[in-house]
């Protein structure tokens, strides 16, 4: 299968590392422009460059996704140089890990503006674009969370469910425009966060991180953690023409680890 995305572009939130350059990466390949933002430049600065290799078009532009005024800028700048952003990719880092009696009102309001109202806010000042022209791509990068919640992971756990649920929704209002919302679910994948989550967890717990890691092998039927390509080749797949029927989805990329059946 020869997916190509030429001609279009795509705007990929959380883009310098990670799940999102990963993400980026990939489109690139399939022939896509693309805007890359993150908080840090220079982290962004040297993965825009080694896209740019690849022959991709990249702005990149540094954006904190929890700032509205730096999402204005975002949007503007991208719509100033493409006319159009076809494809949107919503990502932001995490929020991050405690248990509810662990979490001040502070952290609850950062998350919901990271991890909720970032992909609602980019999301609004791109879709009139899109529905214009009759074609267009939402792809929220969330978590596993979402089907079977984590523990210590109170925020992800609540936020990410709350994406899902707008995104069903816009999903129906913006169907007969012909623009496709869809979820992606990451499981254990090969990531800073992941780090994160395994040192958090290994203080939680009282093991060691490589215990850590252990254990979240066993949970999959693949006895192995996730790559960051292997979440982005489904984006790819999601941003093409050939899933020009798949509206409304939530699909995890876990290995199999959910086991509901639905």
């Amino acid at each position: 299968m020869n997916i190509r995305l030429d001609g279009r572009t795509a705007l990929v939130g959380g883009s310098s590392t990670g799940l999102g350059l990963a993400i980026a990466e990939g489109l690139a390949e399939a022939g896509a422009s693309l805007v890359m933002c993150a908080r840090t430049s220079a982290t962004l600065d040297e993965a825009a460059a080694g896209i740019r290799k690849m022959g991709a078009e990249v702005l990149a532009i540094p954006t904190d996704l929890t700032q509205m005024d730096q999402i204005d800028r975002l949007a503007t700048l991208a719509l100033e140089r493409f006319g159009t952003i076809d494809i949107l990719v919503n990502n932001a880092g995490g929020p991050p890990s405690g248990t509810f009696d662990a979490l001040p009102e502070e952290d609850w309001r950062h998350a919901v503006d990271l991890t909720l109202m970032s992909s609602v806010e980019v999301t609004r000042r791109l879709l009139p674009g899109m529905r214009a022209q009759q074609w267009g791509r939402v792809i929220n990068v969330t978590s596993t969370s979402v089907k079977q919640p984590v523990n210590g992971l109170m925020l992800s756990n609540s936020l990410r469910s709350a994406v899902i649920g707008w995104a069903k929704t816009l999903a129906n209002e913006v169907g007969p425009d012909q623009v496709l919302i869809n979820n992606v679910c990451p499981g254990h994948t090969t990531t800073d966060r992941l780090e994160e989550l395994a040192q958090a967890a290994s203080k939680r717990q009282g093991l060691s991180v490589a215990e850590i890691y252990a254990s979240w092998k066993q949970m999959s039927p693949l006895r192995r953690l996730g790559k960051p390509r292997e979440l982005a080749n489904l984006v790819v797949f999601l941003a093409s023409d050939m899933a020009s029927y798949i509206n409304g989805t939530t699909i995890p990329v876990d290995g199999g680890r959910q086991q509901a059946m639905t």
